[in-house]
């Protein structure tokens, strides 16, 4: 072979060093949907391996975590603010109880109904939301969070007025060979599952993109041809049905509801949720459940005569190191450890 012909050779492919550590790290990156389906084996895993009381616990940052799934829509996606989540909460609550309680309906049967009983609420406080913006509309949805609770204590020939309504909890089919609170965190995660499934469908539809467009500028959008009036609409009304699905599981979960449940902290500690989990992310209200759930009883723990102080306290370092919330700092940190590996 003459000189001419070898130095024409292709030269030779240089060997990737790390080839199965880069392939696990696409496989982990948080652009990819992967982890999703690593969270959820570990959730059908963790109620084998916990004691009741863990599980209850756990059971409930899946009911916060669907409710904060609706607020997320509304906020971190439309735009708009809401200091009202907890009454839907408490309308989709007392629905499913009522139904139970009075005409001895079938725990399932309740959900859908619950959750249509909030959507129709959210569409009549979202027509006149749709003309309102920021401190106007946050006291309007506040007005309706703190006149909610006299409301229910009125009513008492339903709602059982202060009192409340003491319910049997759904019990696990004999087939299922599970406890109760294994039945109950399994119906729990059942709807979180198709929850997060309709509003991921949701957001890559029309309406998710017309939201989006609404968020980031209203003037470009009414531009565009969005609806503004309708798209508003729309994110109020199908908040108020996550929310009111979340509270019939509540129901279910917890056995009981009195109006003292759901008063005007409920939704702000539902709001400040979603905001340290992480607005307009898909991991924040899971992480927010979390805090809702575990950070109350810990500031009650550290200081029993003023849990609000270190509830407080713990929001502002949170938001003092990640801005963007939980969820933010996570993302930060798994691409700066793939980084690292990839360097190396």
């Amino acid at each position: 072979m003459s000189e001419v012909t070898k130095t024409q050779e292709a030269p030779e492919a240089p060997v990737r060093k790390g080839g199965p550590t880069r392939s696990w790290l696409r496989f982990l990156s948080p652009d990819r949907g992967h982890w999703l389906w690593i969270v959820l084996v570990i959730a059908l895993i963790l109620p084998f391996q916990l004691v009741p009381f863990r599980v209850f616990q756990l059971t409930m940052v899946l009911v916060y975590a669907v409710a904060l799934l609706g607020l997320n829509l509304l906020v971190g996606h439309g735009g708009q603010i809401s200091l009202g989540h907890g009454a839907f909460f408490a309308v989709g609550a007392y629905t499913a109880a009522i139904m139970m309680d009075r005409w001895d309906t079938p725990y399932l049967l309740t959900l859908p109904v619950a959750a249509a009983v909030a959507f129709v609420l959210g569409l009549g406080l979202g027509v006149p939301a749709a003309r309102l913006h920021g401190l106007y509309l946050a006291l309007v949805t506040l007005a309706i969070a703190i006149f909610l609770v006299p409301l229910l204590k009125r009513f008492e020939d339903f709602t059982g007025g202060s009192m409340g309504l003491t319910l049997a909890k759904p019990q696990p089919p004999a087939w299922s060979g599970l406890a109760e609170d294994q039945w109950l965190y399994f119906l729990a995660l059942a709807v979180a599952v198709a929850a997060f499934a309709l509003v991921a469908g949701l957001l890559r539809s029309r309406v998710g993109r017309a939201l989006h467009a609404l968020r980031d500028n209203e003037i470009a959008a009414e531009v565009m041809g969005v609806r503004l009036a309708f798209y508003k609409t729309l994110a109020f009304a199908w908040s108020a049905l996550l929310a009111g699905a979340a509270g019939c599981v509540y129901t279910w979960v917890i056995g009981f509801v009195s109006p003292d449940s759901f008063t005007v902290n409920l939704s702000i500690t539902l709001l400040a949720g979603i905001v340290v989990g992480g607005l307009g992310s898909q991991a924040g209200p899971v992480l927010g459940g979390l805090f809702v759930m575990f950070v109350p009883s810990f500031a009650q723990d550290v200081n029993k005569g003023a849990p609000g102080v270190i509830f407080g306290l713990l929001i502002i370092v949170v938001m003092y190191v990640a801005p963007t919330g939980l969820a933010g700092l996570a993302g930060r940190a798994a691409r700066s450890f793939n980084r690292t590996l990839r360097k190396e």
